[in-house]
Parts: structure tokens; sequence; C-alpha cells
């Protein structure tokens, strides 16, 4: 088993990284919480499916109270209906504030079970049991939680970090492959913004990652995690550091949130996001045509990537309602080489336009 310490005041938390760990979630947790704990597994028709019996015979055969709670499938229903809805049931089923909050699903479930958590009697417990490699390479990680609201992604949320992280690379076996590959989109982006070597797997070893050669992946995952972790610890609650790691989200959110959160998966508008970065970087200095390829070039590769029917002054607009906005200036994260970017905020609108007319066209068949 890997171990990642996440080192948040006032108390740090462990991501644990290890094939198989879903059947043995409930020693894990055994070992955070007391047994008395009633724990409400939040969850989606399709992990439950495939899953729930496993985590669930593991967290009662450890001792524990387990009660599933099912939401919607989809980032449309990442909504404050939905927090609202679970809670509703979790008053139905009695939880009190001795509950836990289980998030067991991909990057929505987390988002909105962790907000669940943090509102519920005014704060639950939350063990994050992320099931897609989006989920488990960034956003089970970090303590951000949220719900969209139609002007814009994650609009409304908090911090709330889980008081663990249960990472299993075999649920990754089920995922479809298109959520797979978009998944790798985050995988990358850390790559960009801080581990030259995480990237060139990548470029090196690109067919043995599509085809989720098992090794291959649990590196991918420990190291997209060892990374995220590092910077989280530096910077909780996004004041300067962790900003780098929305590299491929400032156009990416705008992107979703123009197409209604329904044609793009959240790894796949990253993906365009990031080949509109690198345009961006290029045509402002900040990196040259050489590394702008490389990076168009490996995120094309992984992959056929939906076509985009949006038009750049739409998008131009969604950027002023994005919150890494600051005093109307958009903030952009740029890579300047492969491991490093900085946050740069006096883009000129024409390069934006371009950059977003570029992705559309490369979106074009």
């Amino acid at each position: 088993m890997t171990t990642i310490e996440v080192a948040v005041a006032p108390r740090p938390y462990e991501a644990r990284i290890e094939h198989g760990l879903l059947a043995r979630a409930g020693n894990v947790v055994g070992e955070l919480l007391p047994k008395r704990s009633r724990l409400f597994v939040v969850t989606v028709a399709p992990v439950r499916r495939k899953w729930a019996k496993r985590l669930c015979d593991s967290l009662t055969g450890a001792g524990f109270d387990t009660t599933i709670l099912e939401m919607p499938e989809g980032e449309r229903f990442k909504r404050l209906a939905t927090v609202e809805d679970l809670a509703e049931k979790l008053t139905r089923f009695g939880a009190d504030r001795s509950a836990v909050i289980v998030a067991f699903g991909g990057g929505v479930t987390g988002d909105v079970g962790g907000l669940l958590a943090s509102l519920y009697m005014r704060g639950l417990e939350l063990v994050q049991v992320p099931t897609t490699v989006l989920a488990q390479v960034d956003a089970s990680i970090g303590g951000k939680t949220g719900v969209n609201l139609k002007a814009g992604k994650n609009l409304v949320g908090t911090f709330h970090q889980p008081r663990a992280v249960l990472i299993d690379p075999e649920v990754l076996s089920t995922l479809p492959d298109r959520e797979y590959r978009a998944g790798l989109f985050e995988a990358l982006k850390c790559g960009v913004i801080g581990n030259p070597d995480l990237f060139r797997e990548f470029e090196e070893n690109r067919d043995a990652v599509l085809k989720r050669a098992p090794a291959i992946v649990e590196r991918l995952i420990t190291e997209s995690v060892r990374l995220k972790a590092r910077v989280v610890s530096l910077d909780e609650r996004e004041n300067g550091l962790r900003r780098v790691l929305n590299f491929g989200h400032t156009i990416g959110h705008a992107l979703e949130a123009e197409s209604g959160y329904r044609n793009l998966l959240h790894g796949e508008a990253v993906a365009w996001g990031m080949v509109a970065a690198a345009r961006i970087a290029a045509s402002v200095g900040k990196t040259d045509e050489h590394t702008a390829a490389r990076i168009r070039g490996v995120t094309l590769a992984l992959g056929q990537l939906p076509r985009l029917d949006v038009r750049g002054a739409s998008i131009v607009r969604r950027l002023q309602s994005d919150k890494k906005t600051r005093d109307r200036k958009v903030h952009f994260v740029l890579p300047s080489e492969i491991g490093k970017v900085e946050v740069v905020n006096d883009v000129p609108e024409t390069v934006v336009l371009a950059a977003v007319e570029e992705v559309r066209r490369l979106s074009r068949p």
C-alpha cells in the first residue's frame, strides 16, 4: 500500500492507494472512526451495481451500521437541489452528528457528498472513496466541495477535508473507455504543472496507458496524488500556489457551462482548456511553440475529444463569472516549460478569442 499524507491543519489525513483496497476499507475506516458511527454511502446507480456490495460488506464486517444513499448520475445533477434531497434522506434515516458520509463515486459524487458532509448539522466526518481516474488523481484530494449554478461551475461550495481517501485502482477496470480517458487528462495536467517525468510517461507509454496496464495506471495515480497533496499542504485554500492546479480549468469550466454540462465530460473540457492555455502561453510569449505543440500533441493523442460548437465571445463572457476571476481580471495558468507554470492576469481578449477558435477548429474531424 502507498500512503501519502495531506498535511493540512489542524488534522492531516492520508490518501491510501492499493489494488484491492475496497475489500479492506472497513479495517481502514475502523482505525480512524469509532464503531458506533453510522456510515451513509453516497453513490450513483452504476457504481452501486458494480462495487457497492464489496465496499458495504467490508464496512459492515468491521462493525459499522451502513446505509446507501443513491443520487442521480451526471454533472447536470451537481446542484444544490441534489444536496437538499440527500439531506432530507439523512433526516429520514435519523442521522445525527455522529454520522459519517462516505462519498463513493466519481468527481460529481465526491463534490456533492463532500458538500453534504460540510453542511448537514454543520459538519460531519467524510471519507472519500473515488471510483474514476479523475476523482482518484484529483477531485478526492484537497477538501474542495461544490455544486454548479447556471452561471458557472463550482460557484457554491466549501472546503471540507476528508478523514481519509481510499483509492483502489481495481475499480477502474469497469470504467467506460470515455470516462477512463477523460480522467487521464487530470493526470496529464499534473505532469505539465509540476512533474516532467509524469508528462513523459504519457509521451513514451501512451499505448500502455490507454490499455490500462496496472503498474502504469497505479504509478500515474500515485504521482498525481503526490503532487496534489504537496500543493494542497502548502496552500489549502487556494490563496497562492494552489491556483496552479487550475491549469486547463479556466477555459475548460467555461466550455462546460456553455455546453450546459451535457456533451463534455469534465476531463474532456479540461483537455480542451489545456490546449487553449498552451496556445495562449505561446501567443503571449510565456512559452515557446515547441512546448505548446508537445502539450497539444500529447493531449490529443489520448483519444478523440468531443466537437465544440461554441463562440469565442460567449466563452469570454463566461470567464467573467469564473471564481478565479479577481477584480474583473481573468487569471490564466500558463505553462512556461513542462513541469512549470505561472499565473497570468493580463491576457488580451483577442488572444483568448484566438485560442478558443483554435480548439474549436481542432475539434472538427
